[in-house]
């Protein structure tokens, strides 16, 4: 079933005549029946009672037409979206990403390309802080980070939550979760983000100990070799997907469990419309 051919059979029920209907898409008439039947076959169904004098839509022509016009809808409202986001620069959308993310990014791109297969997609990863600092120059139209912002000049819908993930020495082992009081005499290690910082700080607080603030992690495989060959330490990582070196860290959830959002981030001023379909299409 492609749109092309619920588009034509919509244009047929509301003129209930395919001469008229062809005129109303600026193509042959033949081209028009045939799609149509084309569709009938397809469904197998007949949607259409036609005769030589008239063309009237069957009782299932009349539940396909209101599904039909859904369908067509919010492809409609899917190019829309993408011109939205991407006007004014021939066609590109601008995405800033987060590690983690490619399943639902090649998801919800996907939803969007099929509906507009010219738009071209230029990912760039960043910390959130280059993120909010892009999407208020303009220099991206749409963002996914982790944890909150705060950021009451954009826009910020919350689509999932990761599970919060401990990389510690094996010694610190735990298979039902590892307590956060167990790790108060280890540094805690971390990348620039402020919120995973302030949430694990606050944490460790709730637990009953100050958390050691260890080197901030540059770069996260260096890290993680230094912590396995002599720099005991350990750090959080969003999700449960991380590769431990040679068995000398272990990592697994918190007990409790944490969780982190994962957000949307786009300009404020975008349309409702624009943000439903963003929400259905990465959510």
């Amino acid at each position: 079933m492609e749109l092309r051919q619920l588009r034509y059979f919509v244009t047929v029920a509301e003129e209930l005549h395919f001469g008229r209907a062809a005129e109303r898409l600026n193509i042959v008439q033949p081209a028009v029946s045939q799609q149509v039947a084309r569709l009938e076959r397809e469904l197998g169904l007949q949607l259409l009672d036609r005769s030589s004098r008239h063309v009237r839509l069957t009782g299932d022509g009349e539940r396909m037409l209101r599904e039909a016009r859904s369908v067509l809808s919010a492809a409609d409202r899917a190019s829309e979206v993408a011109a939205e986001l991407a006007s004014g620069r021939s066609g590109v959308l601008r995405v800033g990403t987060a590690p983690g993310l490619r399943d639902r990014l090649e998801r919800g791109l996907s939803a969007l390309r099929a509906h507009t297969p010219d738009l071209e997609i230029q990912l760039s990863s960043g910390s959130t802080a280059e993120h909010l600092t892009a999407l208020r120059s303009g220099e991206l139209d749409v963002a996914f980070v982790r944890g909150e912002t705060a950021a009451a000049d954009l826009q910020e819908i919350e689509l999932w939550r990761d599970p919060l993930s401990v990389l510690v020495p094996t010694a610190y082992r735990a298979d039902g979760g590892v307590k956060l009081i167990d790790l108060a005499g280890l540094p805690l290690r971390l990348p620039d983000d402020p919120w995973l910082r302030d949430h694990l700080v606050t944490a460790c607080r709730e637990a009953g100990f100050e958390p050691l603030i260890g080197r901030p992690i540059e770069d996260f495989e260096a890290a993680v070799v230094e912590m396995s060959t002599g720099s005991p330490a350990w750090t959080v990582v969003y999700g449960t997907a991380c590769e431990a070196a040679d068995g000398a860290l272990w990592m697994g959830l918190l007990d409790p469990p944490r969780t982190a959002p994962g957000n949307l981030l786009t300009a404020a001023g975008r349309s409702p419309e624009c943000l439903d379909v963003l929400v259905a299409a990465f959510g």
